[in-house]
């Protein structure tokens, strides 16, 4: 006959110590797990929170890489050529300052031209720094976004729109809004990973949404043994089926406790997590040991070379969890915040993450995963054509570049124009809210259903914004 289990914690703790003290491990293992299938029987099992949900319409893409470029890349300098900042660099601005930002550094400031040549690449011509030479045999494949637009151009509260929509409201990251969307292929594994986050734990939770959704954070990508990849993933002092028993009888207590309270969504997210962190035990290990990798994947990546290494890393990473099933990866590379030098900062970053970015795209593709894996690349904004400092770039959320490879866009584009010195967005603006819809859409869910009432209204990304942009679909 099942021996009952003391509903208070105290009388719970005095019974554990003297349960333990009396029966010894063994008996009280037994007993664990006699107690658990009790309180699990009966029961019925209910649908995984991250099972496979069917999206609102047919998806060109399954499964999103996004690779954030914090601090806000320079597009005059990569991706958007302006000859005329070219020829009249040194020179007085041809154009007004906003009077609500900062001036910081801008004193007698003066345009600043390209810090890099440029080159027409692939049979499409697209025009491209000369310091991506690896990117650039993709040029074919990317779509490029030359006027996407945010609405501040202060870093915390850039970063948190692009993330999650929103400017200041604590509200659920794109990663968790697709998570509770369409779920994970892979029910060993989160739905929505990011390794090695620049960005803060605020724009990768999953806020009022169930907290099975949020972000799980990778924080170390070396091969260093003495530092596991995500944190209290195992534990070496017990065996694992003593840590199944632990679990269930944690979670028979916190099912009781949700049967008494009837709905408790803070509770329901314990629950869920537990289950999938011991669930992780087996299936991570293996996707975050690269033993089984060929040395020409490595060398695609730039494993094991200088600079390249730790982000290459992390973009192999990257495909590796794409591959296994996890809905939305991100990948974070800071340091493209040069307010000064820049010259040497911007092509540092670039020998940092061109060759892994390259390495990445040609991998996918090789796998036959691009075609159904959207890539992002890009940051909370750009710079401006004027110098601050007299040789760096200061904020510029006016108009910047981003672009996209595979799922479902069109490849060997452009989209959008500045003005002819990069500062403003003046055709076929883009912004965060269009970014927004637009990859809901290619993931198959329409951005104004895919919503969640909370403190009595309905929540969506896009808020109540937000426009497909149709043109650059394939």
């Amino acid at each position: 006959m099942p021996i009952p289990i003391p509903s208070t914690i105290a009388s719970r703790r005095d019974f554990l110590r003297t349960t333990s003290c009396g029966f010894g491990s063994l008996a009280l293992n037994a007993l664990l797990q006699q107690q658990a299938t009790a309180e699990l029987s009966g029961q019925g099992k209910k649908a995984s929170p991250l099972a496979v949900k069917q999206p609102h319409f047919p998806p060109k893409a399954k499964r999103i890489i996004f690779l954030f470029m914090a601090g806000g890349p320079s597009q005059m300098d990569l991706f958007d050529h302006k000859p005329q900042l070219a020829k009249r660099s040194g020179q007085k601005l041809p154009y007004e300052l906003p009077k609500t930002e900062a001036t910081v550094g801008l004193d007698n400031t003066r345009l600043l031209g390209p810090v890099s040549g440029f080159k027409h690449q692939g049979e499409c011509g697209l025009h491209m720094s000369e310091l991506l030479p690896h990117t650039a045999r993709h040029a074919d494949d990317l779509c490029v976004l030359r006027a996407v637009q945010a609405d501040s151009p202060n870093h915390p509260v850039a970063i948190r729109q692009l993330h999650t929509g929103n400017l200041f409201d604590a509200v659920p990251s794109m990663g968790s809004w697709l998570s509770y969307g369409l779920g994970t292929e892979n029910q060993q594994l989160p739905s929505y990973i990011t390794i090695l986050p620049q960005e803060g734990e605020r724009n990768f939770s999953s806020a009022f949404l169930p907290a099975i959704h949020q972000g799980t954070a990778i924080q170390h990508v070396g091969s260093s043994p003495d530092k596991a990849p995500i944190r209290h993933l195992t534990d070496s002092q017990l065996p694992r089926a003593v840590q199944r028993r632990r679990i269930d009888l944690i979670q028979a207590m916190n099912r009781r406790q949700l049967q008494r309270l009837k709905t408790d969504q803070q509770m329901e997210g314990v629950i869920q997590s537990f289950e999938l962190a011991f669930r992780m035990q087996t299936e991570t290990p293996r996707l975050v040991n690269f033993a089984e990798e060929s040395k020409e994947t490595l060398d695609l990546y730039g494993i094991g070379e200088k600079p390249t290494d730790t982000f290459g890393r992390q973009c192999l990473l990257a495909r590796r969890f794409a591959e296994a099933g996890v809905r939305f990866v991100q990948v974070s590379l800071g340091g493209w915040d040069h307010h000064n030098k820049i010259a040497t900062g911007l092509p540092e970053r670039c020998a940092v993450s061109d060759k892994p970015i390259a390495g990445l795209l040609s991998d996918l593709k090789t796998r036959g995963l691009l075609d159904d894996t959207l890539v992002l690349w890009g940051g909370e904004f750009g710079r401006t054509p004027h110098a601050q400092n007299g040789d760096g770039r200061e904020h510029n959320h006016h108009g910047f570049t981003m672009w996209m490879a595979g799922g479902g866009v069109k490849g060997g584009i452009t989209h959008g124009a500045t003005d002819d010195f990069g500062y403003y967005g003046v055709e076929d603006q883009v912004h965060i809210n269009d970014l927004h819809a637009t990859m809901l859409h290619l993931m198959g869910l329409d951005h104004e259903r895919l919503t969640f009432k909370h403190h009595g209204r309905p929540f969506r990304l896009t808020d109540v914004a937000g426009n497909v942009v149709k043109e650059i679909l394939a």
